[in-house]
């Protein structure tokens, strides 16, 4: 049976889930229709890799042509609707083929992060029970084939491995070879309420959550935040990590139902970024913070670059006052969104909305969507693009009401004019540059370490990435704490991700703690923000 059938996902109420229909937000198209139908509509234009490692310059009619022959390649090895295929790619030409192949043939696409480690992987390939994985062989000093060789006994259910470079080991197929085949005919037909997409996010937990959306669910979300998109239509170069929700969207989906040009990178270096930039006559900076500050940092910015980047879109992270108000300054409009891997697009404004609104609030309901605030001002929402469930049955049960309301675990405010400011989270996460840390999942790595009585791990402001990882630690009586780079050492050793190290450490006596002593970390965030 495929695996979603003991996902316990929910079900969207009955007269939801019509009027959805009824407004055009589902349809019955397959991810793999929709897709293949924009890469077919369009097939003049060019998808772009922009990599020193593997550069790549094609159209969508031959990206097409790939990905049939993913299609193929999946299918002879017994890969249909409703299994899981899982890939660990870059910004490469590869993921996009492998994203559109497994959709064609109706496989529920489950992205992972280039940069994750065995840690993360290991978890995420045994509870989506992936059949099939196509991992890079490396990537700078990252090598994700060695790290999967070294749990590759822990993972049973895996039946294949495809690997992107330059050959592939006795028990893994290379690229070359997986590609070799036919092109297959036409997508499949699925039914549309069936899992098209596992997106792995940090979270509360202490492994990251598998997020499952429909075909339903992730069509209505190229719709929605299409319709969202800046007024500039040159294509965005794309940096954030197409293993990423946001770049995912932001590279490959959105584009396609806009009919624009894919342009991407697996490097994001500031200086290359403007060159290209100006000399394809792209627009850039959209996403995380992260990438809009780095552009402004750059010495080799000019008003020709300025020019090129009017419009930009920023959420996935927090969005410092500061850094828009400067944006401002120099002529680019800001319109900042919400929303998460579970919601992806709960509000947002439009670069037509009063200045104020743009720069100081997160935006209306987009349409669809509805949010409503506890008395204590957690938001709750649900829309035709909210996921159904965790592949982790008793992580859905905890999220979700009986009338559809997904509790966000953000705490915000509403003006009068209907515009959403979020004030605070309750969920325990970092979120760096766009990417999601759960901070029970340092907590535990750092807690095996001697000398380490109690730790915690909170979100430091942070003014290029938006956030980072600051771990308090508590000694043990008599001993000393760990310093920073035994921390770091220490999570090495473990797989995690580089990006979820902490950047900065401090070791406390005593913590401050509620009324039952669980540690307020409320009390933590605020003392980094007051102390700069």
């Amino acid at each position: 049976m495929p695996p979603f059938e003991s996902w316990s996902l929910r079900a969207k109420p009955p007269e939801m889930s019509a009027h959805y229909r009824a407004e055009g937000w589902w349809t019955d198209e397959s991810l793999g229709a929709l897709l293949c139908g924009r890469l077919a509509d369009n097939a003049n234009l060019e998808f772009v890799v922009h990599s020193q490692f593997r550069p790549a310059r094609v159209t969508f009619g031959e990206l097409l042509a790939l990905a049939r022959r993913v299609a193929t390649g999946l299918t002879k090895r017994g890969i249909g609707a409703g299994d899981v295929v899982a890939f660990q790619l870059p910004n490469w030409i590869e993921a996009a083929a492998t994203y559109y192949g497994a959709a064609m043939v109706g496989a529920v696409v489950a992205p992972i992060v280039h940069f994750y480690g065995s840690h993360e992987v290991r978890h995420i390939l045994h509870e989506s029970g992936a059949r099939l994985f196509v991992v890079a062989e490396s990537f700078g000093k990252l090598r994700p084939l060695d790290a999967l060789e070294s749990i590759r006994d822990d993972l049973p259910g895996l039946e294949d491995v495809v690997t992107v470079g330059r050959g592939a080991p006795a028990w893994a197929t290379s690229w070359r070879d997986f590609v070799a085949g036919e092109e297959y005919a036409e997508p499949v037909r699925v039914a549309p309420d069936w899992p098209a997409l596992v997106a792995y996010t940090s979270g509360t937990t202490a492994t990251p959550k598998g997020v499952v959306h429909t075909h339903h669910t992730i069509g209505a979300e190229i719709r929605q935040l299409a319709a969202t998109q800046s007024p500039d239509h040159r294509a965005t170069l794309v940096g954030a990590p197409v293993g990423h929700g946001i770049g995912m969207l932001a590279a490959l989906l959105i584009p396609l139902w806009r009919g624009i040009p894919v342009h991407l990178t697996d490097v994001w270096e500031s200086g290359d970024v403007l060159t290209t930039i100006v000399r394809d006559n792209l627009t850039a900076g959209s996403g995380a913070t992260y990438f809009l500050t780095s552009l402004l940092d750059a010495p080799q910015l000019t008003s020709e670059h300025l020019e090129h980047m009017k419009y930009v879109g920023l959420g996935g992270a927090a969005v410092p006052r500061a850094v828009a108000d400067r944006a401002t300054r120099l002529g680019i409009s800001i319109a900042r969104l919400y929303g998460s891997t579970e919601h992806p697009s709960i509000t947002g404004c439009v670069h037509g909305d009063p200045i104020e609104k743009r720069l100081g609030t997160d935006g209306k309901p987009l349409p669809g969507v509805e949010i409503r605030l506890a008395d204590d001002g957690e938001i709750w929402s649900r829309g035709p693009d909210c996921f159904v469930g965790y592949v982790n049955p008793s992580s859905t049960a905890d999220v979700f009401d009986a009338d559809g309301w997904y509790c966000t675990e953000d705490v915000g405010v509403l003006d009068e004019d209907g515009y959403l400011t979020i004030t605070d989270r309750k969920k325990d996460i970092v979120i760096r540059g766009g990417e999601n840390i759960s901070a029970a999942e340092v907590e535990e790595l750092v807690s095996q370490l001697p000398g380490v009585a109690e730790v915690a791990v909170v979100a430091a402001p942070d003014e290029r990435l938006g956030e980072h990882a600051c771990a308090f630690v508590r000694a043990v009586s008599g001993q000393s704490a760990p310093d920073l780079d035994a921390v770091r050492r220490h999570l090495a050793d473990s797989g995690l991700a580089r990006q979820k190290w902490p950047e900065d450490l401090r070791v406390v006596n005593d913590f401050p703690r509620t009324a039952s002593g669980k540690i307020r970390k409320t009390d933590l965030r605020t003392q980094l923000r007051e102390s700069g």
